[in-house]
């Protein structure tokens, strides 16, 4: 079985990070070793302020003893980070306990809508933008990937993406998937620029109403597992995508609350096998 080690952070209540990172994983056949390095009482999109324990040290530990072990991870996925020394502690985990040939999956968590998080400075993005050339594969929405390229965070809002994820490819050397890309009315897509073949592509799926947090971490989370299966990037993003759109509609159908998240957990045996239906526009 394959190992990825996930360094995000756990949101107790509420579906993201590593409370939906850790199923989807699993469910896809992948050991995933949670490597939290906050965590919070909810997530941060509607519960009001959320109770925070900095995990800094316990991660440095975590990494000493896996290192002294001998661990290695055929991936590593990395994604919200609360300061510049956890950015670095990510780059020493992909130094240190990457295997040979592993898959190093970089979602650069940073900001939405056209803006930074709150949470986020200047310092982190560039540490963020460090990070992310130890990466074989990165998923930023727009917004991210502006902040990234060194523009203004509202500038990329209105693209289609295609420019972007070939910008953000380090000339070709590495994969760029860019999220939130709306293609036409009532759909949402992603553009891909895969660099084991050189291709770009838009992948679209049906846009469900309501604004959900925590789904640009389960597309990441598939995304990731889809990898780590063997799956070709644009197989895994059509994966991705269209299983957030079932979920969504979904949940959307049953009137849940937004800030819950989608109910993904009945839908997960949709990620077995060769799992869901992909929409012919890929």
């Amino acid at each position: 079985m394959r190992k990825v080690a996930a360094i995000h952070d756990l949101s107790c209540y509420g579906r993201c990070s590593l409370a939906v990172i850790v199923p989807v994983l699993s469910v896809m056949g992948v050991q995933c070793c949670p490597l939290p390095g906050t965590v919070l009482s909810t997530h941060t999109g509607g519960f009001g302020p959320a109770a925070r324990t900095d995990l800094t040290h316990q991660v440095a530990g975590t990494v000493e003893h896996w290192a002294g072990l001998g661990l290695t991870f055929d991936g590593i996925y990395t994604g919200y980070m609360a300061s510049t020394q956890q950015i670095q502690q990510a780059v020493e985990v992909v130094e240190r306990l990457a295997a040979p040939q592993a898959q190093i999956v970089v979602d650069p968590v940073l900001g939405d809508h056209g803006k930074l998080y709150s949470s986020m400075t200047r310092e982190m993005a560039a540490a963020m933008g460090e990070l992310c050339t130890h990466a074989h594969v990165i998923t930023p929405n727009l917004t991210e990937a502006a902040i990234l390229l060194g523009q203004s965070p509202d500038a990329l809002l209105d693209q289609r993406g295609t420019d972007v994820a070939l910008e953000l490819s380090q000339q070709g050397e590495r994969s760029v998937v860019v999220t939130g890309v709306t293609p036409e009315e009532g759909y949402t897509g992603a553009v891909w620029f895969d660099h084991t073949t050189g291709q770009v592509g838009t992948t679209v799926a049906v846009r469900a109403p309501g604004d959900y947090p925590g789904t640009g971490d389960l597309f990441s989370a598939v995304l990731t597992g889809g990898l780590m299966m063997g799956e070709g990037l644009e197989r895994a993003v059509g994966r991705a995508a269209h299983f957030i759109s079932r979920c969504a509609s979904y949940t959307a159908a049953l009137g849940t609350p937004v800030r819950e998240g989608v109910l993904f957990e009945p839908l997960l045996p949709l990620l077995l096998g060769d799992g869901l239906a992909m929409d012919d526009r890929i």
